[in-house]
């Protein structure tokens, strides 16, 4: 099998870091959520390859070896949006399948819907289909200690990571995330006081795993990432028709925290979320975290090429 190859791609005003292997003319675009990079996807890519497919991950403008924006506190969903079309263009992709995972469910979709001559399908993991905008969640049935409030008040987070090192606030949060449980800190506490340093990793990320992390957001810092997804959550995306008609598939982890915010497991179980995506596969993994894709590759490579093989392109 070759190897992952590196390059960056002039997208818009900065350039992206991209990671690539496989080759052929059915592309899959793989987007990366928080506290993750493009390595998040290291165990799909090669799947996907073997598979016979071309498989592409990027750092997201503002996260590890892509340009900051020259103006970080202004960026949104829709600069993500048009970076994945751009990205297209300058590859000269005139179609792909988009993977998101996390955050990266939501430009996923969104790609989908504004541009779907350009999209053969979508898979989500951990995150179903939302419109960035003030009810993207109901944030006034969180907790005020819920970590997503928490990391939206300007200043807050910065202090809170800023008084450890970049690998411990990546090594805090992933343990944080693969537990079932939503993060919330009390009054007296930060969200970095949820994790005892005695903590091990989760057994499926490695010391080695989490140096590449570090590494990746020494170099970008936490200040684009903030803004995009968590500050920017609630600005409204112009989309007056927010239907999907490409195939789609959601894989959920039952252990996944993100089913506990607040009507969310209805909004898949009950189907509603199949009002904006009809042609919706959901597959439940029993003992799925968050980060599922790490957690359990196998599984999940086994259901992302059954997906791209049953689509024509």
């Amino acid at each position: 099998m070759e190897k992952i190859k590196h390059s960056h791609v002039a997208v818009r005003d900065v350039k992206l870091h991209v990671a690539e292997i496989g080759e052929g003319p059915k592309v899959v675009v793989f987007l990366h959520g928080f506290p993750e990079i493009w390595y998040t996807w290291r165990h799909q890519m090669i799947g996907v390859a073997h598979a016979g497919y071309r498989a592409i991950a990027l750092d997201s403008r503002g996260y590890g070896l892509s340009d900051q924006p020259l103006e970080p506190e202004k960026g949104s969903f829709a600069d993500l949006v048009e970076d994945v079309v751009a990205l297209l263009d300058a590859l000269g992709i005139a179609k792909a399948f988009l993977v998101g995972k996390d955050f990266g469910a939501l430009p996923a979709y969104l790609v989908a819907a504004v541009k779907p001559d350009r999209i053969c399908g979508v898979i989500t993991l951990g995150i179903p289909f939302m419109l960035p905008g003030p009810s993207a969640l109901p944030f006034h049935l969180f907790p005020k200690g819920f970590y997503v409030l928490r990391w939206q008040e300007p200043g807050r987070a910065e202090a809170d990571f800023g008084r450890l090192d970049v690998k411990t606030v990546i090594r805090n949060i992933y343990i944080l995330f693969s537990r079932s449980e939503v993060p919330v800190a009390s009054d007296d506490q930060e969200i970095m006081d949820l994790v005892d340093e005695s903590t091990p990793l989760p057994p499926w990320f490695s010391e080695e795993d989490l140096a590449t992390y570090a590494s990746l957001y020494e170099k970008s810092g936490f200040r684009f990432p903030l803004q995009v997804p968590y500050r920017s959550l609630g600005r409204e995306y112009p989309l007056a028709e927010p239907k999907l008609s490409a195939p789609a598939l959601l894989i959920m982890g039952e252990k996944d925290y993100v089913l506990k915010f607040p009507g969310m497991e209805d909004y898949i179980r009950t189907g509603q979320v199949k009002h904006f995506v009809p042609n919706l596969d959901i597959t439940f993994m029993r003992e799925g975290s968050h980060f599922v894709h790490e957690q359990l590759p196998e599984q999940v490579n086994s259901l992302i090429v059954d997906f791209l093989n049953k689509q024509s392109i």
